[in-house]
């Protein structure tokens, strides 16, 4: 990769934060009351089925067509009605909801690799943003608890244009708010397809960041070669395959 790239955005979560992990906590906070013959050893099932999200709420979201409040009751109940959980109503979905997101915020952390490969970006010269699929404000918060609130900010959420990635719009308008050409910009995410291929359809340097581990969605190899884009399996890799000078 040349090193012409003089911009880098990143997606938010599962990529400078642990959100897999903060959902682990709120979904066993949640399944404890409202999932009690779970036995802990499930929980990776839980966790498996809020991820993959298979009735698309959190898509929806994105695309301005729902609210949060409405998907995330929605993605809840999905999940009682998928482990024998109860129906929730408006009323009970709200002492459900401050659970889940009580055990989430309290589950936020940095990836380790995160901080660093941020400090090296800036250190080149790199200017850095985040692009995310939630709101502003609430991202925002969630980058100072994991200490990125002076080094990250967060140019595009999902309130800024009523939309949110794949929309080419999102990375145009980041990019505009950096004040660079899409092309000389990367975009870091975990997911190949709303990350680092809509990026590269949309002009910037898609990158897509491949932890090891369980991915969200299932992925094939040959879509990874058709999509065109860099594979990371660290961020501690993302300095190097963008072809920046090493400290």
């Amino acid at each position: 990769m040349s090193p012409a790239v003089e911009a880098v955005l990143l997606d938010i979560d599962d990529t400078l934060v642990d959100t897999r992990g903060a959902f682990t906590r709120a979904l066993a906070l949640v399944a404890q009351v409202y999932l009690p013959h779970l036995g802990a050893d499930r929980y990776d099932e839980l966790l498996a089925a809020w991820r993959a999200d298979r009735g698309g709420h959190y898509r929806a979201y994105t695309r301005g067509q729902t609210d949060h409040r409405s998907q995330r009751m929605a993605r809840a109940n999905d999940l009682h009605a998928l482990f024998g959980g109860p129906a929730l109503d408006d009323a009970a979905y709200e002492v459900w909801d401050a659970r889940f997101e009580a055990g989430f915020v309290a589950g936020w952390a940095a990836h380790p690799d995160a901080g660093p490969c941020v400090d090296r970006l800036l250190a080149a010269g790199v200017r850095v943003g985040a692009v995310t699929n939630a709101r502003v404000g609430y991202q925002e918060g969630k980058l100072v608890r994991t200490g990125f609130g002076d080094r990250v900010p967060v140019l595009v959420g999902v309130d800024t244009l009523g939309v949110g990635k794949p929309d080419p719009r999102v990375f145009h308008e980041a990019c505009a708010r950096l004040g660079t050409d899409p092309a000389r910009t990367a975009y870091v995410g975990d997911e190949l397809d709303v990350d680092a291929s809509a990026a590269r359809s949309a002009g910037l340097v898609g990158v897509w960041l491949d932890r090891p581990g369980p991915r969200r969605v299932a992925v094939e190899e040959s879509e990874v070669a058709a999509a065109g884009v860099l594979v990371v399996r660290s961020l501690t890799e993302l300095p190097d395959a963008l072809g920046l000078e090493p400290p």
